[in-house]
């Protein structure tokens, strides 16, 4: 006779179908605290203006390069001590989260790797046949796919200013 299984012992399975979700939901959960946090840590509006003149600048220099004309490469040569500086401040905006996050998803992963170890957790059957994925790539998929999902829903997705 078999014994029931609860959903959290099914889920905490360290084999398909179980670890499978139990990875989506972990993935779901990271990607949804790391997007929150990116909204409320950064100036959006900020970086958008920021990413507007370091995109008309690389436009100048781009047409000051193309054309040969010197007064243009002058100028933009002027203008790009700023532009560097613009450029490390966006790259500081977003590994504010990064950094914030970065030990609390360490220590998660290595629970992950203790747990779900070598086993396949996740079987992709239209590879043909059955395809496994262990924990990295499963967690990999998961983890891209959440986060492309969350920054759009939170507005954090690039969108071009062209």
């Amino acid at each position: 006779m078999r014994r029931a299984v609860s959903p959290l012992d099914w889920l905490l399975t360290p084999s398909a179908p179980g670890a499978a979700i139990g990875v989506i939901l972990i993935s779901m959960g990271i990607s949804f605290l790391t997007s929150s946090a990116n909204r409320l840590l950064t100036n959006r509006e900020q970086l958008n203006a920021w990413r507007q003149e370091i995109s008309q600048w690389t436009s100048d220099f781009n047409e000051a390069r193309r054309s040969g004309d010197k007064k243009l490469m002058a100028k933009v040569k002027r203008q790009q001590p700023r532009i560097t500086q613009l450029q490390s401040k966006m790259m500081w905006q977003s590994m504010k989260v990064s950094l914030l996050f970065m030990i609390p998803f360490f220590i998660i992963w290595q629970l992950l790797i203790g747990f779900y170890g070598g086993n396949i957790v996740a079987y992709l059957p239209w590879f043909g046949g059955e395809w496994g994925l262990q924990i990295f790539y499963w967690y990999l998929i998961c983890s891209f796919f959440f986060s492309t999902l969350f920054s759009r829903v939170f507005g954090l997705a690039f969108v071009g200013t062209e």
